[in-house]
């Protein structure tokens, strides 16, 4: 099986208020089970393994303000290199690189547009996934302030290539990016009256989109933006998880 390179999102972390809550949810939406970590974290477990981890929201994050959020995992092949770069380009380094005993080193950093987000170096290769399955993320998408110098950001730190520009007209452009010819996700500048500060979206494949937002508002989700058909014929809505941190559903398009 190939391993995840450079560029690569790797790992998905809920920073929530509640974590047996978040489990139940989480559990009941997307199908996923949990399985220890150590003392104090829980790892997320789709069908084919372990796919990210939620944990409390840390003191200091809440003191910033920070509401409740899921975080991705950029894989970068030096981090302490790749955090100094941020500073460079302008983002900002909320947590210096540190270590995490035998999983990898990481930093905790915002685009220069603010959106967040952990680079991190495996300790160990770990295996990529080509095609998501049911309760797997499948989509990763920016929204942001500036989506052309956004993409100039994460080119320079990763090596993202723009593979597709839609023109979504009021909307403005949507830019696949990707690795090599592999699509990872989307990015596009919202428009300045909707008020949302640039964050990173993560869209979780569901094998039926209606049945999943209906486990999840009976749960206390408010759907956001959707359901709707997008380009290709796939499905998906836009959600905000009882806690209120935000995240997708996505359904691909039926054969």
């Amino acid at each position: 099986m190939a391993h995840t390179v450079k560029g690569d999102w790797v790992w998905y972390e809920l920073m929530t208020k509640d974590v047996a809550a978040a489990v139940a949810f989480y559990g009941e939406v997307a199908g996923w089970k949990t399985e220890a970590f150590g003392a104090d974290y829980l790892m997320w477990v789709g069908a084919r393994g372990p796919l990210g981890g939620v944990m409390l929201l840390p003191e200091e994050a809440a003191k910033m303000g920070a509401p409740p959020h899921w975080m991705g995992n950029l894989q970068v092949d030096d981090v302490d290199r790749a955090a100094a770069r941020v500073k460079e380009l302008g983002g900002k380094v909320y947590k210096e690189p540190f270590d995490v005993p035998t999983i990898g080193r990481v930093a905790i950093v915002a685009d220069p547009q603010g959106a967040s987000l952990a680079i991190f170096k495996p300790e160990q290769p770990m295996n990529a996934q080509a095609d998501a399955q049911a309760g797997e993320v499948c989509w990763r998408e920016l929204l942001t302030s500036d989506a052309a110098a956004a993409f100039a950001f994460y080119s320079d730190i990763v090596g993202w290539k723009s593979l597709e520009e839609m023109d979504m007209g009021p909307m403005g452009t949507y830019r696949i990016y990707g690795v090599g010819d592999r699509r990872l996700g989307g990015m596009m500048t919202t428009p300045k009256d909707q008020g949302m500060p640039p964050a990173w979206l993560f869209y979780v494949d569901v094998a039926d989109l209606d049945a999943a937002i209906s486990r999840a508002t009976a749960m206390g989700a408010k759907v956001l933006n959707g359901p709707m058909e997008v380009p290709g014929g796939a499905r998906v809505a836009q959600l905000m998880d009882p806690q209120g941190a935000a995240f997708a559903l996505h359904q691909r398009p039926k054969s």
